[in-house]
């Protein structure tokens, strides 16, 4: 497969995924919207990926590229049926991109918390062979507040109702990140508005802690992604 990557901010980027796409012989071709590059035709790829970013969805006059990236997701999702994956930004984008609706979280997620599958998760082929209880890293504060007609929610959390959705056959997206590396935390706490909203949750030295934490269950983490990326790759067989 040739995968198109939308990325928000150069840190934030496929991360463990690029392994996994390297050793089966999977290509990806990166879009950096921050800064101006253009999207491209989309006949040209096999599938799409939107990772994460600083921005919001409705942030539309401060990035007029959000607009433009909305529109695409629904032609590459809606109409050509392409296979898909979002994370963090992404997934709220393809909530957006078919009729939902995202908005602020009444309380940030920031930390190493937990992620329960729903019944739809637990017997679906996204999440085979991942525990129902499982933590990961979260880091944001908006959540999708409206499903997309016809969306599944596969995995929630007490502090955000739909932390991993479904969209017909091939569109999967998860609030949570599971792509962390060793320098994942350290990169992203160079972002002003990351390292904000990490100070405000954790206090001084948030940074660091978080990295040891995450660090700590990197195996863990890195299997569960292996897992999923394995388990997307069926998904998008499906015709």
């Amino acid at each position: 497969m040739h995968i198109l990557v939308l990325q928000h901010a150069r840190v934030e980027h496929p991360g463990i995924f690029r392994e996994f796409l390297k050793e089966d012989g999977h290509t990806w071709e990166a879009v950096e919207l921050d800064e101006g590059e253009a999207l491209p035709d989309i006949e040209g790829f096999d599938a799409l990926w939107v990772m994460g970013g600083p921005m919001d969805v409705w942030e539309e006059d401060k990035y007029p590229w959000l607009k433009l990236e909305k529109k695409y997701i629904n032609q590459a999702v809606n109409v050509k049926g392409l296979p898909f994956l979002g994370l963090y930004l992404g997934h709220q984008l393809l909530a957006e991109a078919l009729g939902g609706e995202v908005g602020k979280l009444d309380f940030p997620e920031v930390g190493v918390m937990d992620i329960q599958l729903t019944e739809k998760g637990a017997t679906g082929v996204f999440f085979d062979d991942v525990p129902s209880l499982f933590q990961c890293l979260q880091w944001h504060s908006a959540e999708v507040k409206r499903l997309p007609e016809g969306a599944q929610v596969l995995a929630t959390s007490p502090a955000c109702a739909v932390q991993a959705m479904s969209w017909g056959p091939r569109a999967y997206s998860l609030q949570f990140h599971v792509e962390i590396e060793l320098d994942t935390v350290q990169n992203w706490a160079k972002i002003p508005e990351y390292a904000g909203a990490l100070d405000a949750a954790v206090g001084q030295g948030g940074a660091a802690k978080l990295e040891a934490e995450c660090n700590a269950k990197i195996e863990t983490f890195n299997t569960i992604a292996e897992r999923l990326y394995m388990n997307w790759l069926q998904t998008a067989a499906k015709v």
